[in-house]
């Protein structure tokens, strides 16, 4: 495999909300981002199974970098005890410019809040693609993420 084309980024926010509430939006409130996030996500539906079990697959249309698009996203595995899930996102802009794009969030414990930690495994079908850029990917977690924070904190 040619380095340039795969890699992997992440980012870590810190989160006023406690960890268990971040995470369990994730574990079965997903449903919910398109109303969380409504800048950023514009829609969410199951294409296949459910919206919390491995092997689900989901449907979303999103907003990055100024442009609506769309793209499928399976659920690869679930460890509830140390927050973590993965997700493999395909179809769509994605399919067109990634062989590979695998998403990893992880909701840490602290005294005051948590931290969403974020990681994107990628691997790209060429060296120039037309999708967005794996570090358009992390803004864009970010940015749901604190969308979920903010919406979180006022309950």
């Amino acid at each position: 495999i040619d380095m340039a084309l795969s890699g992997k980024v992440e980012t870590e926010i810190e989160t006023q909300a406690p960890a268990d509430k971040f995470y369990n939006i994730f574990r079965e409130k997903l449903h919910h981002i398109p109303n969380i996030s409504t800048e950023t996500v514009q829609e969410g539906r199951v294409q296949e199974g459910d919206w919390q079990n491995v092997g689900s697959i989901k449907h979303w249309e999103y907003t990055l970098e100024g442009k609506k698009q769309s793209a499928k996203e399976k659920i690869e595995t679930i460890d509830d005890e140390n927050k973590i899930i993965t997700y493999s996102v395909f179809g769509g802009e994605v399919g067109e410019s990634y062989k590979s794009l695998k998403v990893t969030i992880q909701v840490i414990d602290k005294e005051h809040g948590g931290l969403v930690k974020w990681t994107f495994e990628y691997e790209k079908l060429q060296e120039n693609i037309t999708a967005a850029s794996p570090d358009s990917f992390l803004d864009f977690a970010a940015k749901v993420t604190k969308d979920i924070d903010a919406h979180l904190v006022k309950e």
